[in-house]
């Protein structure tokens, strides 16, 4: 019983963590998408 307690713990926690870093709203998701768009806006405005 201990065993399955502390697992899931861990896996609540794993969870917790990447909602807080990468997925959440300012997460490193989102901030891969800004750069993306602002890059792309860039790499457009460039007059060949």
């Amino acid at each position: 019983m201990r065993s399955i307690l502390m697992t899931v713990m861990l896996l609540l926690t794993v969870v917790l963590i990447y909602m807080a870093t990468v997925g959440g709203e300012g997460g490193m998701k989102q901030s891969i998408r800004l750069n993306a768009e602002r890059s792309r806006g860039s790499i457009e405005s460039i007059n060949p």
